[in-house]
């Protein structure tokens, strides 16, 4: 990297190690972009994320550099527990991004431009003092509607003064950001319509997947049903276990490859439903060996809750599946739809676990129509969601703010 290239932080509350939809996002980004002309700087908590899989530390900051992007680790609380209270959540929230404001008020005139990564919303009180008071480029970066999500799942009361002040918050830090890079279009639209943001500052950076590292290598596939992400509140994996009681496939398995806050109780549920020899939870894997997971799987399933509140949401496992030539089975409501209609890389059914049990039963038993899926949602990732390209749009959004 020269010394005179531009320079950029990108303030986010996951990072890898970290495993979370945003953490991949934001590390393959980063990289991709420490590869153009841009120097990376990453502030991120230490890593916490499934709560209760790392170790806590008490160090005040630990710096690494990988792939050409530094990551300076701020301490903030870590929740040890797989699904932790109200306060140990708020605390993990609200202690990184203040921490983070101190170091950006005694390091901000090295950077030509800030980057904050929501959700949560409470990153952008990293960004919004220089925002407002210096002429520093700020971009938020939206992944998704996340206070109407928590009243959505019932962790905020809808119409509380914690809903109000919420969204007063994150009204001023929209308006105050120099863009807003939203994940899809009816996000996009949502933030402008709710909050009156100037929809000029609104672009499209997509979700998307390292097509080079997620691809199919040719194992053979057994007749596994993956679901490899977040083990959470959005997720409506009850309908997938409660399905495996129908579905009449030989040997067929759905296997849960991650950890998360509803683990505990969905593993009750398979008991309840004895479908203990046809459901297996692997728990955390290393990142780098999701694609061979993927890889020796017939299907993908993307189980969102039906739910208005995550109708602008696309989870990143569908695009990593896609990638796989693994064909998607998903449920839920909006964008989620759309792209198993524009990509043709799989099929969309409703959150209702006998015809869960019918869409997996037709894949397993017909390997023709699995690979029609497979090499459509395949050829689409590779033309408009890959990561790289998707880093190379936010480059000319800082060329676009820093007048390059």
């Amino acid at each position: 990297m020269a010394d005179d290239s531009p320079r950029v932080v990108v303030v986010s509350q996951h990072y890898p190690p970290d495993r979370s939809g945003n953490a991949s996002r934001v590390g393959d980004t980063c990289v991709h972009l420490a590869e153009g002309d841009w120097d990376v700087t990453v502030v991120a908590p230490p890593p916490a994320f499934p709560h209760g899989q790392f170790s806590r530390t008490w160090k005040r900051k630990t710096s690494r550099t990988v792939d050409g992007v530094t990551a300076h680790r701020l301490w903030a609380w870590q929740p040890a527990t797989e699904d932790p209270g109200f306060l140990a959540r708020m605390a993990y929230y609200v202690l990184f991004p203040l921490h983070a404001l101190l170091w950006l008020l005694f390091n901000h005139r090295e950077y030509d431009a800030i980057v904050t990564s929501s959700p949560p919303i409470f990153t952008g009180l990293a960004g919004l003092p220089f925002g407002l008071l210096t002429d520093t480029p700020w971009i938020v970066d939206v992944r998704d509607l996340w206070i109407d999500a928590a009243v959505g799942l019932g962790f905020i009361d809808e119409g509380s003064v914690v809903e109000r002040a919420s969204r007063w918050y994150e009204g001023i830090v929209l308006r105050t950001a120099d863009r807003v890079t939203v994940t899809t279009t009816v996000l996009g639209e949502d933030l402008v319509d709710r909050y009156g943001v100037d929809e000029r500052s609104v672009r499209h950076l997509p979700n998307g997947v390292d097509t080079e590292t997620f691809r199919p290598d040719g194992a053979n596939r057994e007749p596994t049903i993956v679901y490899a992400g977040n083990v959470g509140h959005a997720q409506d994996l009850a309908a997938c276990i409660r399905a495996m009681s129908s579905v009449s496939s030989p040997g067929a398995l759905l296997r849960i490859v991650g950890g998360g806050d509803t683990r505990d109780r969905l593993e009750r549920l398979v008991a309840e439903e004895e479908v203990g020899d046809r459901v297996e939870f692997t728990g955390l894997v290393p990142r780098e060996t999701i694609p061979e997971v993927l890889d020796g799987a017939m299907i993908g399933v993307a189980p969102l809750k039906r739910d208005d509140t995550l109708e602008y949401a696309v989870p990143t496992k569908a695009y990593e599946y896609m990638a796989c030539e693994l064909p998607v089975v998903a449920t839920g409501i909006g964008e989620v739809e759309t792209l198993i209609d524009e990509s043709g890389g799989g099929l969309f059914v409703d959150n209702d676990p006998e015809r869960l049990a019918v869409a997996f039963d037709d894949l397993l038993s017909d390997a023709e129509r699995r690979d029609a899926l497979g090499d459509s949602g395949r050829a689409h990732m590779v033309e408009r969601y890959d990561r790289g390209a998707v880093a190379r749009e936010l480059g000319r959004i800082l060329d676009e703010v820093t007048g390059r």
